[in-house]
């Protein structure tokens, strides 16, 4: 039989033992009594909100902090936020997340969408009106082009890379080359006829930018944005789906509750990642940096392409 003295000194390492178990997890609330977490914008800054306002409550709730949604105005907002360190997570696009690592940010990618279909990829489109007389990349020599933004992978970068094998040189080819800044402002340009063709995402064919307008029931000039509407005349091979990333440099034991708390997201609040997804996303799936070295390389070869020019 234990002594009183044993139960008493048993009591006391157990509750040491305890104590020391639960002060990483106050150490890191102490140094981030509040996470900051930024997406893309890929489309306009109400949608963002709308569509990101449930995961910022889940978090908060689950992380026993106060986490923030941060609108940024373009994709170098984000890049740079993580660099400066004030972007603890952040939803990126593939070249965006690549962009932050060849500039210097301390990002880890650790969560990418399953897609409704079981893919993890998607495409960089090039629409045109579906009625003008455009039916191939080439039938636009001289015309308005749209791009998204810089650092958008399938808005930029892939129809860069894409061009650049088909022996066109943008600036030169089109008569004019326009960043819209988001997918939903290509969009609009193509429909308003600032431009005559423009890059975009898209899944598959019961999802993309363009579906999600048309749900929303988006607008232009009065009518409203409907994806027949419009034609596809490029495609391009399946690109790795969309990262969410933290800072590397954080705390493992805080980056394991971000991990942890993200991807149970669809299981502990359906709800929430149906209004996320519009239903068109399965699961986030662990990812890690290995996945995305072919975005980082092709960001690379399109810097070159850049400098060449100069």
């Amino acid at each position: 039989m234990l002594s009183r003295r044993q139960l008493v000194g048993g009591a006391v390492v157990a509750a040491a033992f305890s104590f020391a178990q639960a002060i990483p997890a106050l150490a890191w609330k102490d140094k981030y009594p509040e996470l900051t977490f930024a997406a893309v914008p890929d489309e306009n800054a109400s949608g963002m909100t709308d569509r990101y306002t449930p995961l910022m409550a889940y978090m908060s709730k689950e992380l026993g902090v106060p986490v923030k949604l941060r609108i940024a105005q373009d994709y170098a907002a984000v890049i740079e936020g993580q660099k400066a360190g004030q972007i603890h997570i952040a939803q990126h696009g593939p070249a965006s997340h690549a962009r932050a690592v060849v500039v210097g940010a301390k990002v880890e990618p650790f969560g990418i969408m399953v897609n409704a279909d079981g893919t993890k990829g998607y495409h960089s489109v090039l629409y045109v009106r579906k009625d003008s007389p455009f039916q191939k990349l080439e039938d636009l020599k001289g015309k308005n082009l749209g791009l998204v933004d810089p650092n958008s992978m399938s808005g930029n970068n892939v129809p860069r890379f894409a061009m650049h094998k088909m022996a066109i040189d943008p600036e030169k080819y089109f008569s004019k080359v326009v960043y819209t800044g988001s997918h939903e402002n290509a969009v609009i340009a193509l429909a308003q006829g600032t431009v005559d063709g423009a890059w975009n995402w898209w899944n598959d064919k019961d999802e993309s930018s363009l579906h999600r307008m048309e749900r929303k029931g988006m607008e232009v000039g009065g009518k409203k944005i409907k994806y027949d509407d419009f034609r596809i005349i490029f495609t391009s091979d399946q690109i790795v789906n969309s990262p969410i990333s933290y800072l590397s440099d954080m705390p493992d034991d805080l980056k394991k509750a971000i991990r942890d708390v993200m991807l149970s997201f669809d299981k502990k609040d359906p709800a929430g990642f149906q209004k996320l997804t519009d239903g068109r996303g399965q699961i986030w799936a662990p990812t890690s940096a290995k996945d995305f070295e072919p975005v980082i390389e092709l960001i690379k070869f399109v810097d070159t392409l850049k400098r060449q020019k100069q």
